[in-house]
């Protein structure tokens, strides 16, 4: 009994800590900034509370039901690997060339679920990472760390602001597009594993 609940335990660290790593919000701090920093403390409160439930949703809903979901469309985890680092490539593009990607006519909503929500907290990393999880720690352990790993990623956007008046305006403003570099390379990465993994399945 005690060492089934000691190797529960050191499983669930493991899921957690693997994915905090794709999921990776500290790193994607300025990014968000830039993404939020012109609108109201109520407006930024709607996005995290909106990108944080749709990152839940996407992640459970892709940890009990990837395998099938993807099958019900037709498509692989190849194929969304390579629709997911597009998207992300479009992102960090439009980060380096105007500094933001929002819309002035988007919503707060929107802007939480795409694109802070999907693909930056959840891509095709995080919902890989969920399915590998499930089937190799079961639904308990997966669930649990997928909501503790939301749920920490809520407690650092509900403190932005805090990250965001230390690093500065201009400072957050540089990190965010050195940062959509890094990003862009992660998207051509998934982009170039996508590709190679279909046709690795087609020999």
């Amino acid at each position: 009994m005690l060492q089934a609940l000691v190797e529960n335990a050191l499983n669930l660290g493991k899921a957690i800590l693997v994915l905090f790593i794709i999921v990776d919000p500290l790193g994607n701090i300025p990014i968000f900034t830039s993404l939020t920093g012109k609108m109201s403390k109520e407006s930024k409160r709607k996005v995290f509370n909106t990108a944080t439930l749709v990152g839940f949703i996407l992640l459970l809903a892709f940890s009990l039901a990837g395998q099938e979901i993807f099958s019900i469309f037709g498509i692989s985890i190849f194929s969304f690997e390579v629709a997911g680092g597009v998207l992300l490539l479009i992102i960090a593009i439009k980060i380096l060339v105007t500094g933001s990607v929002m819309e002035i006519k988007e919503s707060p909503e929107s802007i939480g679920a795409v694109p802070i929500a999907m693909p930056l907290l959840v891509g095709p990393g995080a919902i890989t990472t969920t399915i590998f999880n499930i089937q190799a720690y079961g639904l308990v352990v997966t669930v649990l760390s997928v909501l503790l790993v939301l749920f920490v990623t809520w407690l650092i956007l509900r403190h932005i602001d805090s990250f965001y008046g230390f690093l500065g305006k201009t400072g957050a403003l540089v990190i965010a597009r050195v940062m959509s570099l890094l990003i862009a390379a992660i998207a051509i990465q998934y982009i170039l594993f996508g590709i190679t993994h279909f046709l690795e399945s087609m020999n």
